[in-house]
This record gives C-alpha cells, structure tokens and sequence, in this order.
C-alpha cells in the first residue's frame, strides 16, 4: 500500500519536475493549475481541483479572471489556494513593467498588450490609465489616473497633462477598459482620443497608441487609424 502511495506520488510531482528542469512546454493547463493550488506538488487532488475548474470555467483565462469569490464557492479551494490563483497575472504584469523598464521599448499594442491585460485582470468597473514613455519609447511609469462605473469613467485632460509632466515623459499610450468585455472603441473613446493628443502635443508628448482593453482582447486604435497623426 505504501509502494502504491508513492508511486503515486511521483507521477503527481513529475510537472513539478519538469517545471524544475525547463520543461513547461509539456505541462498541460490543469498540471500547471495543480502546481500552484498544491503549493509546488501536483498531487492527484490537486490534478482533479484543476481539472473540474476548467471544465467548470471553459479556459486557464476564464479561471483566473474569475473574482476571488466564485473561485471560494468551488470544492477545495481555499483562501490560500485562490490567493495563489489571483497573484498570477499581478505577477505577470508586474514582470511584464519589470523587463520593459530595464530592456525594452513600447512601439504599439503589440509589446504594451501583456502588461496591459494583467493590470487590468478582474477589473469590474472602467478604468483609464497610462503607459508614461521616454525618448527612446521605454517604460518610465503607469499610472491608473481615472475610475469609473462599469459603463464609463469621467476623464479629465489636465489631470493627464499633469501626470505626463510629473513623469517628464516623451510619449503615452493611454488605456482603458470596457468591462462588458467587449474591446471595440466608441464613439467618445475617439472623441477624447483626439483632444488629449491635441493637449498633449503642446507639451511635446506624443500620443503612440490608445489601447481598449476587453476580457482577454485588446484593440489599439492606432493600428485602426483611429490616432490623429501629427
């Protein structure tokens, strides 16, 4: 009996293994789930846990962007288990600024997009934010400046002005939320688009890009030709 517990226990550990040797590629959603609801061990119940919440919630986006209440209502997660699920894209986001401040430069959505949609993960109410730029498009902060309800947030120019200032940026890339999840830019999106790069222009800050962000898509606006070109 305890031949069998062991063995059983070493197939369970084997993607903690291969995560420990590079081998991630090979792990499936549910290995990886496992590994962070079991604390570093996959073991058989956290491979079933895993399983039943992607069965349950469709995708690995779907069970990390679930709020920290739906995911305590499943059998076998508790709040030290669903603390671990919430910190992933926190963590991945926080990566993602980590690496762009020391390597890389924002050009467009492109490289802008993962942060993007880990800062925002979860959010239920609109928020719009900035991605503060250099000279040479590299990250020198963001900031979320303005919160709203879960159909609009009331944006203020001079207060976006100020921040710039403050963060002596060269370029922006503004970002907002819709968080009906659908990330097709409105009407007013454009509208308030136009006067901020009007504003910010004489204050020689360019406008790069302006990104929607909706559940797990995002749209850049200059990509759509939706930023008025100097």
């Amino acid at each position: 009996m305890n031949r069998t517990r062991h063995g059983a226990q070493q197939v369970a550990d084997r993607p903690r293994q291969r995560l420990l040797a590079a081998e991630q590629d090979s792990l499936s959603d549910a290995d990886l789930l496992a590994v962070l609801l079991r604390g570093g061990a996959a073991n058989a119940r956290g491979i079933d846990v895993a399983n039943r919440l992607l069965d349950k919630f469709g995708a690995m986006h779907r069970v990390l962007d679930a709020p920290a209440r739906e995911l305590l209502r499943n059998p076998g997660l508790g709040p030290t288990r669903v603390a671990s699920l919430k910190a992933v894209l926190p963590i991945t986001a926080r990566y993602a600024a980590s690496r762009m401040k020391e390597q890389r430069t924002f050009t467009g959505s492109n490289d802008a997009a993962m942060f993007l949609l880990g800062a925002y993960s979860g959010v239920e109410r609109e928020i719009f934010g900035c991605l503060f730029l250099d000279a040479r498009n590299r990250l020198l902060c963001f900031k979320k400046l303005f919160f709203g309800t879960v159909d609009r947030a009331d944006v203020f120019p001079r207060e976006v002005a100020k921040a710039a200032l403050e963060c002596n940026a060269a370029a922006v890339i503004f970002a907002h939320n819709h968080p009906s999840g659908v990330p097709e830019p409105s009407v007013s999106d454009i509208h308030l688009t136009d006067r901020l790069v009007a504003i910010l222009k004489e204050l020689d800050v360019a406008v790069l890009d302006h990104v929607v962000i909706g559940g797990n898509q995002t749209v850049s606006m200059a990509e759509r030709g939706m930023i008025a070109s100097e």
